[in-house]
């Protein structure tokens, strides 16, 4: 059975892309128990919603915004790599 691993040696674009999903998801379900506020779970939702967007359509806005910044992908460093 193959075990998928992240390389885990640099940042790059998808490697960001899902801690900042994962902080805020964690952050948002923390402040709504805490405060009580029942708005902070509609943003919870809607990382959800778009987290299932980019598996079928492949489209990431937060990656999009990461990249124009200059933050290489995965795929730029190892062709970087090879040469």
């Amino acid at each position: 059975m193959a075990i998928y691993r992240a390389k885990t040696d640099s940042w790059y674009v998808e490697r960001i892309t899902s801690f900042l999903a994962g902080f805020f998801v964690f952050f948002s379900v923390i402040l709504g128990l805490y405060t009580g506020n029942k708005y902070f779970f509609y943003f919870t939702a809607f990382i959800g919603f778009m987290l299932m967007f980019f598996a079928i359509t492949g489209l990431c806005p937060s990656s999009i915004m990461l990249h124009k910044i200059g933050v290489p992908s995965l795929l730029e460093r190892y062709c970087e790599e090879e040469k």
